[in-house]
């Protein structure tokens, strides 16, 4: 299939967090709102486009928002309640579109690829845009070009509650006047280093030759010149909601030792969650299963906001575990397991941990990363002398 044959909807809500508080308080509607850790030492997880105006972004220590904005509203926010709708928008989408792939909590792409045979492919992305704004009741921005980074770059352009169809022959007069900065995936250090060479906008680094860039920036420059040229053969990935990562033990002996059960339930939590890390993503749902020593199997799961964070996960399967576990009978199997996956980073304002023990996980990480999965564990899952 060539190209220009293709049909990818890349859909983004508008300042997800935000929009989601101005459903539950339509006073915000219209005002800088500011969303995250509310001490200093907070970050900011997301704002309003009023408060954007004046510099305030994600990520951005809470400290340096509140100096430039003094005015917003500044609010905790609920992954609960994020979690829930961007469940809610999924669920829409799987029931509607051929192929969905769930890019993060706030985003999705779409694959109409030979669908426009049978109807029109902006129509349809106009028909879904809809549903979700009358329905759900959140406000939704799209594009729909000839592939995934084309579609996102449409999308971010036409922000906020906006929609816009670039065909094969616009793409190009479309990019090149657009930043670099533009390109998904290129980030500041590699925007400095492109800028000192005088490259700016996406049609002077269409010029340099690929071999060049290659040479410069490695297979991401590579990667970078074929965004800035249109060219992305990545897939849209089906989101399957049973995607998930687990472990189980087996135990030597069947056993009643609920707290040294618990202690092997951490561990494996912890493991899980390393992984989690490793892969970008974030669970949304945790399952415990467990055996009995007659072979009766019982699981409990529970949806739970999406996070990566071990001391989150680990309460939670202890919680579940504590839930299943009823008839005190012997065990001899003990699993958990983690589902809802989708890519995305931790807002850690919005969670309670602190910005140090979150600082804490990323240090553990790098650790495992040089000396193994074992090389830092939690002091509860090493038995009592």
């Amino acid at each position: 299939m060539q190209l220009a044959d293709k049909h990818i909807i890349h859909m983004d809500q508008d300042a997800f967090f935000v929009s989601v508080e101005i459903k539950k308080d339509n006073r915000l509607a219209g005002k800088a709102v500011i969303i995250g850790g509310l001490s200093d030492r907070g970050v900011v997880s997301s704002c309003s486009y009023e408060a954007r105006k004046f510099g305030v972004h994600s990520a951005m220590p809470m400290r340096m928002a509140r100096q430039l904005c003094p005015h917003a509203i500044f609010v905790k926010g609920s992954m609960d309640d994020y979690s829930n709708y961007s469940h809610q928008i999924t669920e829409l989408l799987q029931e509607r579109v051929p192929v969905l792939e769930k890019a993060s909590i706030d985003e999705h792409y779409i694959d109409m690829t030979g669908m426009d045979r049978f109807f029109g492919c902006m129509k349809f992305a106009q028909e879904l845009r809809k549903s979700i704004h009358d329905q759900i009741g959140l406000p939704i921005s799209f594009g729909l070009s000839i592939n995934k980074t084309v579609s996102k770059i449409v999308t971010n352009e036409c922000k906020p509650n906006g929609e816009m169809e670039i065909s094969k022959p616009e793409v190009q007069p479309f990019l090149n006047p657009l930043s670099i900065k533009k390109i998904p995936g290129l980030g500041d250090s590699t925007f400095i280093k492109l800028s000192e060479m005088g490259v700016r906008k996406i049609h002077t680094l269409t010029q340099i030759p690929p071999d060049l860039m290659f040479k410069i920036l490695g297979q991401n420059g590579l990667s970078l010149w074929q965004k800035a040229n249109g060219i992305d053969l990545s897939p849209v990935v089906p989101y399957r909601e049973q995607k998930s990562i687990g472990k189980q033990t087996t135990f030597d002996s069947d056993s009643m030792d609920v707290a040294g059960i618990k202690v092997m339930l951490t561990d494996m939590v912890t493991k899980l969650a390393f992984e989690l890390r490793q892969q970008h993503k974030l669970t949304a749902c945790v399952t415990v299963t467990i055996r009995y020593a007659n072979f009766e199997t019982v699981t409990q799961q529970a949806k739970i906001p999406y996070t990566s964070l071990d001391s989150l996960l680990i309460a939670k399967a202890k919680e579940l575990f504590d839930k299943v576990y009823q008839k005190r009978m012997l065990l001899r199997l003990v699993g958990v397991k983690l589902s809802h996956l989708v890519g995305g980073y931790e807002q850690i304002s919005l969670y309670g941990p602190s910005e140090k023990m979150y600082n804490l996980y990323q240090r553990m990480d790098k650790i495992r990363n040089l000396y193994g999965t074992d090389a830092v564990r939690l002091a509860t899952v090493f038995p009592d002398k």
